[in-house]
């Protein structure tokens, strides 16, 4: 994640696919909603993650495995930014 200024209230997320972030986490946001907003994707996830391990593999397309890999990338990815803003203000409190 780009390392926020003293004056950045809106840090990028980090992505894989575009050359300038579109994506963009209010650092100014409540406290309150940014862990709801982590805990969304995190909770997410692990749902994600259970019904897939609990899959019969013979029933799945090949491409299965890379899709959920990908999506559980984004899905960690966001959450990990978010903890980052959230981590950072409780260091600096």
């Amino acid at each position: 994640m780009t390392t926020q200024t003293p004056h950045q209230r809106f840090i990028p997320l980090d992505t894989l696919t575009t050359q300038a972030p579109v994506l963009f986490i209010d650092s100014q946001a409540p406290l309150s909603d940014l862990h709801a907003c982590v805990a969304e994707r995190l909770h997410a996830l692990h749902k994600l993650l259970t019904v897939f391990a609990c899959s019969p593999m013979d029933n799945n397309d090949p491409s299965d495995i890379s899709t959920v890999t990908n999506i559980a990338r984004l899905l960690l990815q966001d959450a990990n930014d978010i903890f980052d803003v959230v981590q950072q203000r409780g260091m600096s409190a």
